[in-house]
């Protein structure tokens, strides 16, 4: 359903302190400098799109990506929609928007921040210490067994 080239691509988002998302996307092979994108969202079937409010543009001006802040993806599912236009002329979005999954092959990446209230108890008696911490604040992960940390030590 590509019309000739002009659709997007390596639509990626990047979820970063907790409640900030970044997506990008790749101009369509053949898309000329006049083409413009336009990403619309939902986090629920139920309800409607919004459209983006803070664009990321390349050197013609043409819109990339988009900026979100304070988002919550609770249940793990977005729904991406991006539309294309030329000097007026609509372009094919990247599939027609069925309810399921408007951009179906997207990507969604948490960096995750440090874990929180790390304290460090030694003791002479013991020859050791003990290291305790609290998982990092996250966007949509609520199941902490889902964490691996790696402690790192160095003597100074």
């Amino acid at each position: 359903a590509d019309m000739n080239g002009t659709a997007i691509e390596n639509f990626v988002c990047v979820i970063f302190n907790v409640s900030f998302m970044n997506c990008t996307w790749h101009v369509g092979r053949t898309a000329s400098g006049d083409t413009q994108y336009f990403l619309y969202w939902k986090t629920s079937k139920k309800e409607d799109f919004t459209g983006c409010q803070s664009y990321i543009k390349d050197n013609y001006g043409r819109h990339t990506g988009c900026r979100f802040q304070n988002i919550t993806i609770e249940n793990k599912r977005a729904y991406f929609l991006v539309n294309g236009s030329r000097s007026g002329q609509n372009i094919h979005s990247k599939e027609k928007c069925l309810l399921t999954n408007c951009i179906s092959n997207y990507i969604i990446v948490e960096k995750l921040t440090p874990p929180l209230n790390v304290t460090v108890n030694c003791t002479e008696a013991s020859h050791g210490c003990e290291i305790q911490w609290q998982p990092p604040r996250t966007s949509h992960v609520k199941r902490h067994g889902c964490f691996k940390y790696e402690i790192v030590i160095e003597n100074k």
